[in-house]
């Protein structure tokens, strides 16, 4: 099992963490004044290590336009809310951040808009939680901004707080200098991430790709691994988020998910699962998928007597065009191919539209005999390694995108190109047919990966990164 590593002394001082999201939310009786945990690997991570040391959490309150609420303790983290009108959300969140930024950076899979109404926003915004974590931060804290929503705050917070010990992790990909040329706004966007100490990323690839592009479009010199900027070493290196490892596999061993996982083969009827798990957004490759399980069932192999594709797809930034959009043409897919391919009582696509319980979701890795997770790009994603810690029967077959981040430690997975219908669909086959033999000695290296490396490790590694610097 991975151990987690204890913390230093605190004569460090305390961690205040920077995110676009709070690590509570409002309970489901809406109460005022009332909070619990949220969900996600983030706050798993950062918590523990908050509730020992003593710190902060700066983060949007999760509402558009509602009063702002005041700053509170939970569990020993200082929580200062930042809140957001409904302009601002729909500018600096729906727009810059996610039609300008989140395409970009995903390879531009889809054009991505450049709109000066929406980088002021954006600007304005990151002051906003600049100034908030300004106010929160004591002398000898250590401050750890997160992801590309708030790319300037490490910068803005320089000018406030010169010797303030700084770092930032995106959790998504850093595209290529090509690429990143495109938006206008790339150099303040460069030069406010290089004041940060540390500079992380989910690979190696994505940190070679910010300091070149940081060295061509800047001030900045130096090597992949260290740049100097402004007078200041600013590093430069991949952090590989990972899951908390114990929580994962102690949940699959959880007796009465043993037994929902047997009931949900049960209700399959002996036909092999294939699970599929994604938020519904356009880098997660869901429409290939279902094309390349078509293709699959085309080529008159496998029926839906056979097998069963489940794809759980997450509703996200549903009040954006374009995923409106991907979700009408993936209803119109899993109509079509259940409607030519179902067989008697058995129609091959599942398809459920909306989160599950984790406890459910646990069951349902237990249960499926193939992972499919083949996003066009991806920072890491973490669906891969939560479905190898359930897996403590060495058994079952993950089918990953080579351009996940994932996939540069999962190699014992099948590695597919994410835009290859016949491709994905000869690995599901490869899937379905794999021996006994076969599945355990590849599960068996997948688990041992994972478990070396914790979201706990992540942390604690990149909190001392920042304390050397």
């Amino acid at each position: 099992m991975a151990k987690r590593t204890t913390n230093p002394n605190k004569t460090d001082g305390g961690l205040v963490v920077i995110a676009n999201r709070m690590p509570v939310r409002r309970t489901a009786k809406n109460k005022p004044g009332e909070w619990e945990t949220s969900p996600g690997g983030l706050v798993t991570a950062l918590s523990p290590m908050l509730r020992e040391r003593g710190g902060g959490w700066v983060g949007w309150d999760g509402a558009a336009g509602r009063k702002a609420v005041p700053p509170f303790l939970h569990e020993n983290i200082r929580i200062r809310p930042v809140s957001l009108s409904a302009k601002e959300f729909d500018t600096f969140y729906a727009g810059f951040a996610n039609k300008t930024l989140w395409p970009l950076y995903h390879d531009s899979i889809r054009e991505p808009q450049f709109h000066r109404r929406w980088w002021w926003p954006y600007h304005r915004v990151n002051e906003r939680f600049a100034d908030a974590a300004a106010q929160v931060a004591g002398k000898d804290d250590l401050v750890w901004v997160h992801d590309y929503q708030l790319q300037l705050v490490p910068g803005m917070l320089r000018e406030r707080r010169p010797e303030t010990r700084i770092g930032f992790f995106l959790h998504i990909p850093f595209p290529p200098e090509e690429l990143f040329a495109k938006i206008p706004w790339r150099t303040p966007i460069l030069e406010a991430m290089l004041g940060a100490d540390v500079v992380g990323f989910q690979t190696r690839l994505a940190a070679q790709n910010f300091s070149r592009a940081a060295r061509r479009f800047t001030d900045a010199r130096g090597s992949d691994r260290l740049l100097r900027f402004a007078g200041r070493r600013v590093v430069v290196d991949a952090f590989p988020i990972s899951i908390d490892v114990n929580l994962y596999e102690g949940m699959a061993r959880d007796p009465e998910i043993a037994v929902e996982a047997e009931r949900f083969r049960a209700s399959m009827n002996g036909r092999r699962i294939i699970l599929c798990v994604d938020r519904l957004d356009y880098t997660k490759g869901i429409d290939i998928r279902l094309r390349a399980f078509e293709e699959l069932l085309s080529r008159g192999r496998y029926t839906a007597e056979d097998c069963v594709l489940i794809q759980i797809a997450v509703p996200t930034r549903e009040s954006v065009d374009d995923y409106a959009e991907l979700r009408d043409d993936v209803e119109r897919l899993v109509g079509r191919i259940n409607g030519t391919h179902s067989v008697k009582q058995h129609v091959p696509v599942h398809y459920i539209y909306g989160g599950l319980p984790t406890r459910d979701l646990i069951a349902r890795y237990c249960a499926a005999d193939v992972m499919m997770v083949t996003p066009f790009r991806d920072g890491m994603n973490l669906v891969a390694k939560e479905y190898c810690m359930t897996r403590i029967r060495q058994d079952g077959v993950l089918v990953l995108s080579e351009f996940a981040g994932a996939a540069l430690e999962l190699k014992q997975a099948l590695l597919v190109n994410p835009f290859d219908v016949d491709g994905i669909a000869s690995a599901m086959e490869d899937a379905l047919e794999m021996t006994h033999a076969e599945q355990r000695k590849r599960m068996t290296t997948l688990r041992r990966t994972v478990r070396a490396r914790s979201v706990h490790d992540w942390a604690d590694g990149f909190i001392s990164r920042l304390r050397e610097s």
